[in-house]
C-alpha cells in the first residue's frame, strides 16, 4: 500500500509540474517516489516527461538497441506463433554485416517462405536460435524451415541441426541477387517481369535499402548496378526476361548514372524513381504507381501504414521489411537521423484522414518505428502520431466538437 501511495502521489506530482510548465515554468524538476528528481523540460511548448509507454495510439514503436534485437521484436510482432496460423513457414537467416545479401533475400519473405529475416554473425547468438525455436517454422513447399542466405560458417549451420536448412551460397551482390532471382523463379513457377534496379555500392545504401518492404510484399526483386557498370549478374537476369523486362531504378543520377539507365534500355523499359536526398526517395517511391504494370505503392490518400526507420541505422529497414508483407502493409519512409524533415511533413500531412461527421468509420493511419528513443526521440514520435491522427474535415481541430 505503501508504494502504491508512494507512486500515486509522485503521478500527480508529475502531472501538477507538467501543468505550472506549461504556463512558462521552465527547466522544473520532479522528484520521484526513489527520492531522485527527474529533470522536466519543454519542447515545442509542451512538456516532455517520462513515459511509461513507447507505442501510442497511431504508432507502434519497436524499442530495439541492435538489428538483432529489432529483427527478434519485429519476427515476434507479426508471427506471435501462438498457433498455425500466425506461424512463419520459412526463418531467413542473413548476414549482419553484408547488407547486400540481406536486402537481396528480402525478395523471399513474402513467397515462398512468408517468415522473418533474422541475422547471423560468426556464430549464431542464443537469443536469435531461441527466437527460431519460439517460431517453431511450418516449412514452405518444400518443407525448408531455415533459408540461410550467403557464406555463413559451420558454427551457424552446426546450429540449427535440428531445422531442415536451405542454403544460398555466395557474397559477390550482383550474383547472390542473380541466384535469389532463380531461387523465386523456380518455387513461384515464373519470373516477375517487374525488377527494381538498386546500387550495390555502401555509400547509396541509403536509397537501394528504400526497396526492401516492397521486395517483402510483392515478387519483383532487386538487382544491383554500380554508379558506373552493370554486372554480368544482372545483365543474365534481365536477359531472362527476354529483353522485356520493366525496370525500375531506385536512385538520383549522382547514385546511378544516365550511361547505365541508358544500358540498361537494351534489355527492357526503364523508370527512374528518384529524390534528391534518402528521405525524398523514399516518400517518392511510396507515392509511385506504374498503372500499366501495377508497380508501386501509389500511397497519395490516408488509410495506410507507413514503417520509420532512421538513416542512422539504415540496416533496421531490413529488419522491418516484413511489416510491408503482413499487417498493414507499410512502404518504408526514412527519418534523417532519426528526425521528420520537412517533406515528411508535408507528405503526412497530405494523408491526414478526415472525418465529416463520424471519425469511427475512418480510415486510418498507421506507423511502425522500429528505433529505441535515443535515436528517434519520443517528441519525434508524438509529432508522427498527431499527424496520423483522424481530424475534423473542417478544420476545427481535434474531436471535442464532434
Amino acid at each position: 500500500m505503501k508504494k502504491l501511495f508512494a507512486s500515486m502521489i509522485s503521478i500527480l506530482l508529475l502531472t501538477f509540474l507538467a501543468a505550472c510548465t506549461s504556463n512558462g515554468e521552465e527547466g522544473k524538476e520532479a522528484e520521484s517516489e526513489h527520492g531522485e528528481h527527474t529533470e522536466v523540460t519543454e519542447t515545442n511548448g509542451k512538456v516532455t516527461s517520462e513515459l511509461l509507454v513507447t507505442s501510442t495510439k497511431n504508432v507502434t514503436r519497436l524499442d530495439a538497441d541492435t538489428l538483432e534485437e529489432a529483427a527478434i521484436m519485429v519476427s515476434q510482432t507479426i508471427w506471435p506463433a501462438t498457433g498455425n496460423d500466425n506461424r512463419p513457414g520459412t526463418v531467413i537467416l542473413a548476414p549482419a554485416d553484408q547488407w547486400q545479401i540481406a536486402l537481396a533475400g528480402s525478395d523471399l519473405i513474402h513467397h515462398p517462405n512468408n517468415g522473418p529475416v533474422l541475422f547471423y554473425n560468426q556464430e549464431l547468438s542464443e537469443e536469435t536460435l531461441h527466437e527460431i525455436n519460439r517460431l517453431s517454422p511450418t516449412g514452405n513447399v518444400n518443407g525448408t524451415e531455415v533459408m540461410v542466405m550467403g557464406d555463413a560458417s559451420e558454427k551457424v549451420l552446426g546450429a540449427l541441426e535440428d531445422y531442415k536448412v536451405e542454403q544460398i551460397t555466395g557474397n559477390d551482390p550482383a550474383e547472390f541477387a542473380l541466384a535469389v532471382d532463380k531461387k523465386y523463379a523456380e518455387t513461384a513457377g515464373e519470373l516477375p517481369q517487374s525488377v527494381i534496379i538498386v546500387s550495390l555500392e555502401d555509400d547509396a545504401k541509403l536509397y537501394s535499402l528504400i526497396a526492401s518492404n516492397w521486395i517483402a510484399h510483392m515478387p519483383e526483386p532487386v538487382l544491383f548496378v554500380s554508379k558506373d557498370d552493370i554486372p554480368q549478374a544482372t545483365v543474365e537476369a534481365l536477359q531472362s526476361r527476354g529483353n522485356k523486362a520493366n525496370m525500375y531504378v531506385l536512385a538520383p543520377e549522382e547514385v546511378i548514372s544516365e550511361e547505365v539507365v541508358a544500358n540498361l534500355q537494351e534489355y527492357g523499359n526503364v523508370t527512374r524513381i528518384d529524390g534528391e536526398t534518402p528521405v525524398e526517395a523514399s516518400i517518392a517511391f511510396a507515392k509511385f504507381k506504374d498503372e500499366k504494370t501495377g508497380f508501386g505503392w501509389g500511397v497519395t490518400e490516408p488509410g495506410h501504414g507507413f514503417a520509420f526507420t532512421t538513416t542512422a541505422q539504415p540496416e533496421f529497414a531490413i529488419a522491418g521489411a516484413p511489416f510491408a508483407h503482413l499487417g498493414k502493409h507499410a512502404p518504408l519512409l526514412w527519418l534523417e537521423n532519426g528526425e521528420a524533415t520537412t517533406e515528411v511533413h508535408e507528405y503526412l500531412g497530405a494523408l491526414q484522414p478526415k472525418f465529416t461527421d463520424d471519425p469511427t468509420v475512418g480510415p486510418y493511419n498507421h506507423a511502425y518505428i522500429l528505433a529505441n528513443l535515443k535515436e528517434v526521440s519520443m517528441d519525434t514520435q508524438g509529432m508522427i502520431d498527431s499527424m496520423l491522427e483522424i481530424s475534423p474535415a473542417d478544420g476545427s481541430g481535434g474531436h471535442g466538437s464532434h
